[in-house]
Protein backbone atom coordinates (compact mmCIF):
# COMPACT_ATOMS: atom_id res chain seq x y z
CA UNK A 1 0.00 0.00 0.00
CA UNK A 2 1.73 3.28 -1.30
CA UNK A 3 1.11 6.30 1.11
CA UNK A 4 2.06 9.69 1.03
CA UNK A 5 3.23 12.19 4.36
CA UNK A 6 3.68 15.93 4.60
CA UNK A 7 5.61 16.43 7.11
CA UNK A 8 6.73 19.53 9.08
CA UNK A 9 10.04 18.95 11.77
CA UNK A 10 11.20 21.04 14.50
CA UNK A 11 14.15 21.64 16.67
CA UNK A 12 18.29 22.08 15.86
CA UNK A 13 17.25 20.88 12.39
CA UNK A 14 18.98 23.11 10.10
CA UNK A 15 22.95 23.13 9.81
CA UNK A 16 23.40 19.67 10.83
CA UNK A 17 22.93 17.74 7.79
CA UNK A 18 19.66 16.69 8.12
CA UNK A 19 18.29 17.49 4.42
CA UNK A 20 21.56 15.29 2.81
CA UNK A 21 20.78 12.32 5.67
CA UNK A 22 17.00 12.37 4.72
CA UNK A 23 17.68 11.70 1.44
CA UNK A 24 20.24 9.44 1.61
CA UNK A 25 17.48 7.19 4.15
CA UNK A 26 15.21 7.80 1.63
CA UNK A 27 16.50 6.67 -1.43
CA UNK A 28 18.00 3.42 0.52
CA UNK A 29 14.11 3.16 1.14
CA UNK A 30 12.68 3.71 -2.20
CA UNK A 31 10.86 6.78 -1.18
CA UNK A 32 10.43 9.69 -3.49
CA UNK A 33 9.17 13.18 -2.04
CA UNK A 34 11.15 16.37 -1.26
CA UNK A 35 12.75 17.95 1.31
CA UNK A 36 13.63 22.36 1.90
CA UNK A 37 14.39 23.99 5.14
CA UNK A 38 11.76 26.50 6.02
CA UNK A 39 13.03 30.12 7.66
CA UNK A 40 11.30 29.78 10.36
CA UNK A 41 13.96 27.32 11.20
CA UNK A 42 11.58 23.84 10.79
CA UNK A 43 12.35 21.42 7.90
CA UNK A 44 9.39 20.44 5.64
CA UNK A 45 9.24 17.23 3.67
CA UNK A 46 6.91 15.23 1.58
CA UNK A 47 7.38 11.19 1.26
CA UNK A 48 5.38 9.21 -1.21
CA UNK A 49 6.05 5.09 -0.73
CA UNK A 50 4.92 2.13 0.72
CA UNK A 51 3.57 2.40 3.89
CA UNK A 52 6.03 0.34 6.01
CA UNK A 53 9.30 2.45 4.38
CA UNK A 54 7.38 5.97 4.88
CA UNK A 55 6.94 4.81 8.53
CA UNK A 56 10.26 3.83 8.86
CA UNK A 57 11.70 7.34 7.06
CA UNK A 58 9.61 9.10 9.89
CA UNK A 59 11.10 6.92 12.73
CA UNK A 60 14.51 7.92 11.49
CA UNK A 61 13.33 11.79 11.12
CA UNK A 62 12.40 11.73 14.99
CA UNK A 63 16.07 11.38 15.48
CA UNK A 64 17.96 12.79 12.79
CA UNK A 65 21.28 12.69 12.22
CA UNK A 66 24.26 13.14 14.52
CA UNK A 67 23.93 16.95 15.67
CA UNK A 68 20.64 17.30 14.90
CA UNK A 69 17.72 17.51 18.24
CA UNK A 70 14.24 16.72 16.74
CA UNK A 71 11.86 18.11 19.38
CA UNK A 72 8.29 17.83 17.01
CA UNK A 73 7.48 16.30 14.07
CA UNK A 74 4.05 17.20 12.56
CA UNK A 75 2.55 14.56 10.30
CA UNK A 76 -0.26 14.83 7.89
CA UNK A 77 -1.26 11.95 5.77
CA UNK A 78 -2.25 12.74 2.39
CA UNK A 79 -3.98 11.04 -0.54
CA UNK A 80 -0.80 9.24 -2.59
CA UNK A 81 -0.36 11.09 -5.92
CA UNK A 82 2.66 9.41 -7.22
CA UNK A 83 3.73 12.36 -8.68
CA UNK A 84 7.67 11.71 -7.70
CA UNK A 85 10.58 10.14 -9.44
CA UNK A 86 13.04 10.76 -7.03
CA UNK A 87 13.52 12.21 -4.00
CA UNK A 88 15.38 16.12 -3.90
CA UNK A 89 16.26 19.05 -1.84
CA UNK A 90 15.13 21.86 -2.51
CA UNK A 91 15.70 25.87 -2.09
CA UNK A 92 14.66 26.83 1.29
CA UNK A 93 11.08 28.96 1.76
CA UNK A 94 11.19 32.79 1.56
Amino acid sequence: MKIRAHLFISGMVQGVFFRVEVRKEAKMRSIFGWIRNVSDGRVESIFEGEKENVGKLITYCKRGPQGAKVTNIDVTWEEYIGKFKSFEIRKTTT
